[in-house]
């Protein structure tokens, strides 16, 4: 299962607000044992919206949208998903309860229609009510085709995903990922060539780092350099089996005494 992200909202292009549920989502993925080829931002364009959908399935399974799912002219992302998908606009009577009852704790009398398209869903697609916002998310599974929209507020969209998403993503993967981290960090006076990207990589050698299975890859940091350590299998401690003999290696290999810290990435 191949899945794509897509990022809705001209504030992300603009540099407005950085784009942390791309961010989520992805390492969400990763643990989860899906693969996330692309990622992509567009603005609140329903043209531009309908073509980076059409792009992202031509080469992906499942997509996930943040964003554009509020009560503004703007927020078009559902609107524009139940045209793609050809699906009826209905009234979800457990959202607009819950609309409704946020509405009156806010000291809203009554709900405008712009409020109430927030609890407008598309006809038999999977309802993901949200308690901490007004726009509730949904699945619309289509052929072969999945799509998961959530809200763009990450006090929104994390909850939701954390609650329906992760169990319904859970079926459709046949492994998970761990990462253990090994960061190796120049000390006072040393000299930096001895923890760089470059002589790191040049230790671990070819044979481990074109390992396919954990894999290790470096990333080189301001305060050295970290080696990433990643397993792939069927549950979580079979993953972290193939990761102890690794990082052993790779302990080996390295200079001890810059090592300044191993540790999962959870």
């Amino acid at each position: 299962m191949i899945v794509e992200l897509i990022s809705v909202g001209t504030e992300l292009l603009l540099g407005n607000i950085v784009n942390t549920n791309a961010q989520y989502l992805a390492k969400q993925l990763a643990t989860l044992g899906l693969d996330c080829y692309y990622q992509t931002t567009v603005g609140d364009n329903p043209d531009r919206l309908k073509s980076a959908l059409e792009i992202a399935y031509s080469r992906s399974d499942m997509v996930i949208l943040t964003g554009g799912l509020g009560p503004t002219k703007d927020d078009l992302t559902k609107e524009m998903l139940m045209n793609f998908f050809n699906r009826k606009s209905i009234l979800d009577l457990k959202a607009y309860e819950m609309l409704s009852a946020r509405l009156e704790r806010g000291g809203f009398s009554t709900i405008s229609e712009s409020q109430k398209k927030q609890a407008m869903v598309p006809e038999n697609a999977i309802i993901l009510y949200n308690n901490n916002g007004t726009a509730p998310g949904c699945i619309i599974e289509e052929g072969d085709k999945i799509c998961i929209m959530l809200p763009g507020p990450p006090k929104e969209m994390k909850p939701i995903f954390e609650e329906y998403c992760v169990d319904y993503l859970r079926k459709h993967s046949d492994c998970t990922f761990v990462s253990i981290n090994i960061k190796m960090m120049s000390r006072e006076n040393a000299p930096l060539n001895v923890v760089g990207e470059a002589p790191v990589a040049e230790r671990l050698g070819d044979e481990i780092l074109d390992n396919p299975n954990p894999t290790v890859a470096t990333y080189a940091k301001e305060d050295g350099c970290l080696v990433r350590v990643t397993a792939s299998a069927p549950d979580r401690e079979g993953a972290i089996q193939l990761l102890i003999p690794m990082v052993k290696k790779c302990r080996q290999l390295l200079i001890e005494e810059y090592i300044q810290y191993v540790e999962e990435d959870v």
